[in-house]
C-alpha cells in the first residue's frame, strides 16, 4: 500500500488558480497509476484526471480538459494537479488515489489507496 496526503486546497475567486499536491509514501511508488477525484455536496465521486505509470500518459475528464494539468515529481514522490480558470462548479473536496491495476482509471473502484482530501472552494 501507499499512503497519500493532499495539500494545497483553499478558497479562490472564479478564474483563479490553485495547485494541489499529493505526497506519497510507501513501497514501489513508481509502480502505481495515480488519479484525482472530487466530491461535491449532493454529488457522486467525480473523476478529474489520471496519469499512467511514471507519468507517461495523462487523462482528463471533459469538464476539466484544457484547464487542469496532472503531473508528478518522482524524485519527490509527489503528484500535482494544477488548476487554472477555476469555476464555482469546481468547488469540491479533492482526493488523490493510487491504483495498482492501472485499468479503468476513471472508475473510483480501480483505486486501492486514497488520501484524506483537500477542500477547494471557488466563488
Amino acid at each position: 500500500h501507499v499512503q497519500l496526503v493532499e495539500s494545497g486546497g483553499g478558497s479562490v475567486q472564479s478564474g483563479g488558480s490553485l495547485k494541489l499536491s499529493c505526497a506519497a509514501s510507501g513501497n514501489r511508488y513508481s509502480s502505481y497509476c495515480l488519479g484525482w477525484f472530487r466530491l461535491a455536496p449532493g454529488k457522486g465521486r467525480d473523476w478529474v484526471a489520471a496519469t499512467g505509470r511514471e507519468d507517461v500518459q495523462e487523462y482528463y475528464a471533459d469538464s476539466v480538459k484544457g484547464r487542469f494539468t496532472i503531473s508528478q515529481d518522482n524524485a519527490k514522490n509527489t503528484l500535482y494537479l494544477q488548476m487554472n480558470s477555476l469555476k464555482p462548479e469546481d468547488t469540491a473536496m479533492y482526493y488523490c488515489a493510487a491504483s495498482t491495476t492501472c485499468r479503468d482509471l476513471a472508475d473510483w473502484g480501480a483505486y486501492d489507496d486514497w488520501g484524506q482530501g483537500t477542500q477547494v472552494t471557488v466563488s
